[in-house]
């Protein structure tokens, strides 16, 4: 390995086997695009077992995988200094409880105002690092913990934690419909064949499961807490709606809106104007990079959230 390169290693999961390997490298180290993945492959730069392979290599699953990463600095991405709630912060951690509304990295149309360059404002030093050193990303309109890394050291230790599933993290949905006990769903995810903005349960996805434990039950929703065993795109939300309980104010899952029964005016008006997946990334648990103790860290839902609970309870929809 040269001096301008680091190395990651990684074991491939055994329930990929059969699929291709830049599709599960791209799954376990979200931070890097497929086309990039495809370069590295083709220039023999991943090692699977020792030899290099084609990224239409078709993995066992268990093997031994080694990367040799170039140093390439976050992507052009401008400092722009904003409010950020900070929950924790040392010499290579920053734990940020990431507002809904704020998107984490930039992309087409949206060069500024996100997450990532708020990260370059408050640490000028992150721009040495791939993605601003942030390894794992929320959607827009989910609010919660977000762990970004500081230094190269952590970098490579939270991705390994990401890849392994030793990094715990827990959400707080509200989903239509009344369940009556926790269970998960364990069902492969995809991109949908028709609306390219959507993710759908299909047979030659990759494998997802999602646990979820009932907080609260109201006779028309139910207020989950949910953990992811893997990382899909969009998973918590493709896999309630798949349960048949999507989550409240979810523009792109959420089907036909489920109102709770006996909501005077003021009471449907607060509940209409929530605008987003009623989605919260509360508790965090990972391995601190050079310590190595067990770091964890939970923020309470946010305002809108907790305003639909509000006009749930008071309209005396509370099923228990």
């Amino acid at each position: 390995m040269d001096d301008d390169s680091t190395e990651l290693a990684l074991t491939l999961p055994v329930e990929g086997a059969g699929q291709r390997l830049d599709a599960v490298l791209k799954e376990l180290l979200p931070e890097l695009s497929r086309s990039r993945l495809q370069t590295l492959l083709q220039q023999g730069s991943v090692l699977v077992d020792g030899s290099a392979h084609r990224p239409s290599y078709r993995i066992r699953g268990g093997e031994g995988v080694v990367l040799h990463l170039p140093q390439t600095p976050a992507e052009h991405w401008q400092a722009e200094a904003m409010d950020l709630t900070i929950v924790h912060e040392d010499s290579q951690l920053l734990v940020i409880d990431k507002p809904a509304g704020l998107a984490t990295h930039p992309g087409a149309g949206r060069p500024r105002g996100t997450l990532a360059n708020a990260v370059l404002a408050h640490c000028p030093a992150n721009e040495r690092l791939p993605r601003a050193g942030i390894v794992h990303r929320l959607d827009m309109d989910t609010s919660g913990l977000l762990v970004v890394a500081k230094t190269e050291l952590a970098r490579q230790s939270l991705i390994a934690q990401l890849a392994d599933r030793s990094m715990h993290r827990e959400y707080l949905a509200l989903v239509q419909g009344a369940l009556t006990g926790g269970g998960h769903v364990e069902a492969p995810i995809g991109r949908h064949p028709q609306d390219r903005l959507r993710m759908t349960v299909r047979r030659d996805g990759r494998p997802a499961r999602t646990d979820y434990r009932l907080v609260e039950r109201f006779p028309r929703h139910s207020l989950l807490r949910l953990r992811l065993a893997t990382g899909r795109t969009h998973q918590i939300r493709v896999h309630m709606r798949h349960l048949g309980h999507p989550l409240v104010g979810d523009p792109l899952y959420g089907g036909r809106p489920i109102l709770p029964a006996g909501l005077g005016a003021a009471g449907l008006a607060r509940w209409q104007a929530f605008r987003r997946q009623a989605l919260h990334a509360w508790r965090l648990i990972l391995e601190h990079p050079e310590s190595g103790d067990t770091c964890q860290w939970e923020v309470a839902m946010p305002t809108d959230m907790d305003e639909l609970l509000q006009v749930l309870r008071s309209a005396g929809q509370n099923g228990h």
